[in-house]
């Protein structure tokens, strides 16, 4: 199936698509701030942006709060996480008993397989950190840094470092970036994945040099101009940080620093590091930072990045001048922090315009994640029960292209940074049915470790469950971004909770959830629960369920 074939476009998205052909810009709106309507349309689409789905729960907060408010709140609310990855796989040669957290062991054996019974402990672990979000940008921040600065835990084969290195990223998620970049640079996990840890005066390693500009700072756009020699100059700065494997911390060797003075290219105005004997040699970091961030095209390349992931994937020449080059002003004016690049952003006529509502495709992520979320699933309270559909989540994720721990390269998943697919990358014959499968098993059949949808929980928290209209009008308003037609809401009706009585049968419905709500039999619970499955099957099943 043509990935361009799988949606079709609403007429509005259809005239865009016309406009932005024939006049090069897809919007022109800018980063001034939004005045319009704070509804539910706009509260579900800055939620689903910001965080992964959108429960009614937090729709109403939204609302309540405001549109000012609640994107302050959002970006502001920082919630410590208490858990930790914990033995899920039995023998553990380093001590560690099931149940008990393995992040602090001491090293792995290097023969084998304790590392990697590790990473589904991990990887679970994770998800379910994503799952129990606050109402916070938080944990989406997190998954936007892990592919900014990509690891990959077959390459670094230690579970300790790559925890360290996510919690690493939670802790400056919306934080400064200069200082998050440094941090990177020093971490264990990304040492040792682009041969930081080898990197010495006999041998300069340029593998986390070359990335440090390409992908993490100043990218390789038009305007990027960095050179081989800036790649090689790097290098040396970087030489002789090491790792401790017992602590899990790197440390400065300076007998394995290069002393000499380094000189970089005019792109980076010819600036000039004069080398470092003993432990000095280490602040030759906080030089290199500072040459790479004086220049300008580190604030619009990451301002760039943030645009792709939470608004849209195409960058025309509007978007560029009317929301990159003010987005990118803030930055520099701010000293690199993010929170008010985030503000600015998550405020502005530009996010809330209707052509950047539904305009992405979900990630695997923001599919399994946001559907677990806004349908309340709970998982079993035993560790290992959880951690059992957890996995099954996860692994199911994986199949669908995205495998959170170990993306397919030091760029991140294709989905946010090949162009000219972007995030239509997610969606083939092979990924398409996956999603359908996952919805239709965990609705019904209780698959993924046996968790299941409570449709009838679910449908409860609704204005009026009783009335089939308010009710699928309810769900539509939160599970989609794209308001259907009138008539294909009908139909829904017609068809699915009305079993094709009448089309003007309501009652139909209404006598049926009344008297399970009066008399809840399983024969009565059973009639209103199969139709209820029927419908959220039906619309998760439709390509509009993919859109955020």
């Amino acid at each position: 199936m043509d990935r361009r074939q799988f949606l079709t476009l609403p007429a509005q998205r259809q005239q865009t698509a016309v406009k932005a052909k024939t006049t090069g810009f897809r919007t022109d709106s800018g980063i001034t701030a939004y005045t319009g309507e704070f509804g539910t349309a706009q509260a579900v689409h800055l939620l689903k942006r910001t965080m992964f789905g959108s429960t009614i729960e937090d729709v109403a907060w939204a609302k309540g709060l405001g549109m000012d408010a609640a994107v302050d709140a959002l970006i502001d609310t920082i919630t410590p996480v208490t858990t930790q990855p914990v033995n899920t796989y039995g023998e553990d040669e380093t001590g560690i008993a099931p149940g008990a957290t393995w992040v602090n062991s001491a090293p792995p054996p290097e023969e084998g397989d304790l590392d990697r019974k590790r990473w589904s402990s991990y990887k679970a672990w994770w998800l379910k950190v994503m799952i129990d979000q606050s109402r916070s940008i938080q944990e989406k921040m997190v998954l936007f840094w892990h592919n900014h600065f990509a690891t990959e835990m077959d390459m670094v084969n230690d579970a300790r470092y790559i925890y360290k290195h996510n919690v690493m990223l939670r802790n400056n998620a919306t934080g400064n970036f200069k200082a998050l970049t440094k941090a990177v640079t020093l971490d264990p996990a990304m040492l040792k994945y682009l041969n930081g840890y080898l990197n010495g005066k006999e041998s300069p390693d340029e593998n986390y040099g070359r990335e440090l500009h390409e992908l993490f700072t100043v990218g390789k756009g038009p305007d990027s101009a960095y050179t081989e020699e800036d790649v090689r100059t790097t290098a040396t700065v970087l030489t002789g940080y090491r790792i401790n494997p017992v602590t899990i911390e790197s440390y400065f060797d300076s007998t394995q620093h290069v002393i000499t003075n380094k000189e970089f290219s005019s792109f980076y105005n010819n600036a000039k590091i004069t080398g470092k004997t003993g432990a000095e040699g280490a602040s030759e970091l906080d030089d290199l930072l500072n040459i790479i961030f004086a220049q300008q095209e580190v604030s619009k390349f990451i301002c760039r990045k943030l645009y792709r992931f939470f608004v849209y994937y195409l960058i025309d020449d509007a978007v560029e001048q009317n929301v990159i080059a003010p987005l990118a002003e803030i930055f520099r004016t701010n000293k690199f922090e993010l929170k008010p690049v985030l503000k600015a952003l998550f405020k502005s006529e530009h996010f809330f315009d209707p052509l950047n509502m539904s305009a992405l495709i979900k990630s695997p992520m923001e599919f399994a994640v946001g559907l677990v979320r806004e349908f309340g699933i709970e998982f079993p309270a035993d560790y290992m029960a959880a951690h059992e559909s957890l996995d099954a989540i996860r692994r199911h994720c994986a199949s669908m292209l995205q495998d959170i721990g170990d993306p397919p390269q030091v760029a991140g998943w294709e989905a946010y940074h090949l162009a000219p697919q972007y995030h239509e990358i997610w969606i083939n014959t092979d990924t398409l049915p996956k999603r359908n499968m996952m919805t239709d098993s965990i609705i019904s059949s209780g698959g993924f470790g046996g968790v299941k949808i409570d449709v009838l929980a679910f449908t409860e928290k609704f204005s009026d469950p009783s009335n089939p209209v308010a009710l699928i009008q309810d769900a539509l308003d939160l599970l989609y971004r794209i308001e259907l037609s009138d008539a294909s809401k009908a139909r829904i009706k017609n068809i699915i909770l009305l079993s094709g009585q009448n089309p003007d049968s309501d009652y139909y419905w209404t006598d049926a959830w009344n008297t399970w709500k009066s008399n809840p039999t399983s024969a009565n619970r059973n009639i209103v629960e199969s139709r209820l499955q029927t419908l959220y099957k039906y619309l998760m099943n439709l390509s509009e369920y993919q859109l955020a």
